[in-house]
């Protein structure tokens, strides 16, 4: 995995504002990647022991999760988060290439275009939905997909961007590097 952020932060780097800061998050299936630096190549590449389908199967046993499922679950999530905060100490704006991301924005009401902007209000709306869900709201109440692997990603970008205090996050998506890149070559 850390090739894969190396290659997704450099494509999104091209295009970013030089000598600033930038962070890339990828949420993967067991673990979550965090890319962060100045250059094309990041200064720094983390490998945080949280990911979609583990949260999913370690603590998420009954679907929706129950409320102390989900809070067994934040606690883990937020000790492996708080190892990347000297990579977010800049202020730097917040990346994602994640599919599951670009979902949440669609849900919470960003337009589809070519780079999505999350904010993170718009997360812990999307939270709590799920909160709600946990508590008994009705599924057809909600809007947020009925899947452990989704409330997951979602736990795990809200306490990302909460404890680490980014307002946002922005998606762009890989087949957008792959477009640039043609572009680019000679």
């Amino acid at each position: 995995m850390p090739d894969a952020i190396r290659q997704s932060y450099a494509a999104i780097r091209r295009n970013a504002s030089p000598a600033t800061s930038m962070v890339l998050l990828h949420i993967g299936d067991d673990r979550t990647c965090v890319a962060a630096g100045m250059g094309i190549e990041p200064d720094q590449v983390l490998v945080l022991d949280i990911g979609f389908r583990r949260i999913s199967s370690e603590f998420f046993k009954h679907n929706p999760p129950t409320p102390m499922e989900i809070e067994n679950a934040i606690m883990v999530v937020e000790d492996e988060v708080t190892r990347a905060q000297e990579m977010a100490l800049e202020r730097a704006p917040l990346y994602s290439t994640d599919e599951v991301v670009h979902t949440m924005a669609r849900i919470a009401g960003c337009a589809d275009a070519l780079m999505d902007t999350l904010t993170i209000e718009q997360v812990e709306r999307l939270f709590n939905q799920l909160a709600a869900r946990s508590e008994g709201r009705p599924s057809s109440q909600v809007e947020i997909p009925d899947d452990p692997t989704f409330a997951a990603a979602l736990l795990i970008l809200r306490e990302f961007m909460h404890h680490l205090h980014f307002d946002y996050i922005k998606f762009e998506r890989k087949s957008q590097h792959a477009d640039r890149s043609a572009h680019e070559k000679p």
